[in-house]
């Protein structure tokens, strides 16, 4: 073989060993892409848009977030509603955090004229028995909150069950 010829191929392999390395690491660590399954997060995202999560983010209340389910072998897609030391409480379809009103844009009002509450009344207390979301762990909730799986049920979620942050979507190819 011509050994500039074998040169140039040497210098392709070591680039490409190269390139597959970063895409490993930054993948591994850095960010990930996922399929969204479920309609638990509509109408923020539907059924298979894909998603880029980081997996270097703090997390922050109203954060989409990625974590491993507590009771399936799945990743679920959630909105962060507490943080730790959080008081939280849904009255009236309004959402208080340490006693402060907050508005939900995200969640899907159309269902008023079906039903008189989109998210029906609790306290923590009277779903977890906590006061305030303990340290190292989140409530999340969906934000279609007539067919979310979530804190409601499952109560918390432990920080290190967490993926990353959802930074940004990706339609399908084929809408």
């Amino acid at each position: 073989m011509n050994p500039v010829i074998k040169e140039d191929l040497i210098s392709w392999m070591k680039t490409l060993l190269l390139a597959l390395l970063i895409a490993f690491i930054c993948r591994q660590f850095i960010f990930s892409p996922m399929t969204v399954k479920g309609e638990s997060m509509s109408p923020t995202f539907e059924e298979n848009n894909w998603i880029f999560v980081s997996k270097t983010s703090t997390i922050d209340r109203f954060d989409m977030v990625v974590f491993h389910a507590p009771e399936e072998n799945e990743k679920y897609v959630k909105r962060v509603i507490g943080v730790p030391g959080d008081e939280i409480e849904m009255k009236d379809d309004f959402f208080y955090v340490n006693g402060q009103a907050f508005e939900e844009p995200y969640v899907k009002r159309e269902y008023r004229l079906m039903v008189n509450t989109i998210t029906a009344d609790f306290t923590l207390n009277e779903l977890t028995g906590k006061q305030t979301v303990p340290e190292g762990y989140y409530f999340v909730l969906g934000d279609n909150r007539q067919k979310s799986y979530d804190s409601r049920e499952f109560g918390f979620i432990e920080e290190e069950s967490l993926i990353g942050e959802v930074k940004f979507k990706i339609y399908p190819l084929n809408e």
